[in-house]
């Protein structure tokens, strides 16, 4: 097997909370990111989901290198690149690009769209001579399903759909081997939401990329997705391919997410197995001790509260073989399903789509 072309090891991310105006002390810090670990293989897509303030977008930040990681090591090529500064940086993040939440935040009104796309060439010079800029601009609008004649227009003359587009375009204009798209499709309506989605696959088979997917919408993240990761407050919960994570799920608060996915089928929307969560959403800046889910977990025991679990293959299915053997980070996995079989409701996953193409 290929080496992965990222891993992630043991990131971690707290922001200081302080008091005081002229002399400030840190009276604690928020937690966004606690220990996650996972690894991205060459032309693999992993999915990211979990509620929001999860931790997802930070993760994001860590990995393009917006954000410095209080502690860990994320590695691109076996590089660590967390301590890297000037052109040693430059150079990384040449090869992993980001497309961001909001189009119509991420794009500079006052500058056009062949400037917005054509940015990236004039901080890496070395990939378009500055004579053939413009028609490699051109050809990233055609790339993204736009006329290159909108070269000139300004981001207010474009739909939602249109505007993320031109951010995809931006995020490819160096050739990069990784893009982080960070909940890409959010903000547009459901028919946009598929065309983006669409073009996303078309490109990542165009150009061999590797992609690092945030959503929390848990059917357009199995359909685009290799791998999917959930997690919760700061940590990865389960991490399994989308026919373990889907239809084998383990872990508990991946078990009460797939029961909120709303179904199509009435009859199996009346025969699944529903759970409904008590509780608020823990503070990441005080998090519960052991396991973090336990508050509003109904299997809680008294282990939960004092040993962390570790997101690990559960001991009830070390040595066996299946879909329910994958990491999981409780101290008393097991499967449950919570749709009827052939229920469906989730959407067909990436594997089972290629089959049939």
């Amino acid at each position: 097997m290929a080496e992965p072309i990222l891993e992630v090891r043991d990131l971690v991310k707290h922001y200081p909370l302080t008091r005081g105006i002229l002399f400030k002390k840190q009276i604690g810090a928020v937690r966004a990111v606690d220990g996650v670990s996972f690894a991205l293989d060459p032309g693999e897509t992993l999915g990211i989901v979990g509620e929001s303030g999860c931790g997802k977008s930070t993760v994001a930040k860590l990995v393009v290198n917006l954000e410095r990681p209080t502690s860990g090591v994320i590695r691109y090529k076996g590089e660590d690149i967390t301590r890297l500064s000037g052109r040693a940086l430059k150079a990384v993040r040449r090869n992993i690009q980001m497309v961001f939440q909001d189009p119509y935040t991420s794009l500079n009104p006052r500058m056009t769209v062949g400037d917005i796309i054509g940015e990236p060439y004039e901080i890496h010079p070395e990939v378009a001579p500055k004579g053939d800029r413009r028609r490699r601009v051109r050809e990233l609008l055609d790339v993204v399903g736009l006329n290159p004649e909108y070269i000139n227009r300004y981001p207010h003359q474009f739909s939602g759909g249109q505007r993320q587009r031109i951010g995809i375009a931006r995020g490819l204009a160096l050739r990069p081997e990784i893009i982080v798209a960070d909940e890409p499709v959010s903000a547009l309506d459901v028919s946009v939401q598929a065309q983006v989605i669409n073009l996303m696959e078309r490109l990542q088979d165009e150009f061999g990329l590797s992609y690092i997917f945030i959503a929390h919408d848990l059917s357009i993240v199995r359909h685009i997705s290799d791998r999917v990761g959930v997690m919760y407050l700061g940590r990865l919960a389960e991490i399994g391919s989308d026919a373990e994570i889907y239809e084998h799920p383990t872990h508990p608060y991946t078990q009460a997410l797939l029961s909120a996915v709303p179904l199509p089928d009435p009859t199996a929307r009346e025969h699944r197995d529903r759970i409904i969560l008590t509780g608020d959403v823990p503070s990441p800046a005080n998090p519960p001790s052991g396991c973090r889910f336990r508050t509003r977990c109904w299997k809680a025991r008294e282990r939960c509260e004092v040993e962390v679990p570790e997101l690990a293959v559960p001991e009830a299915f070390r040595g066996l073989r299946g879909p329910a053997a994958h990491p999981s980070a409780c101290h008393f996995a097991e499967e449950r399903q919570i749709v009827p079989a052939g229920g469906g409701g989730n959407g067909e996953g990436r594997d089972s789509r290629r089959e049939t193409q």
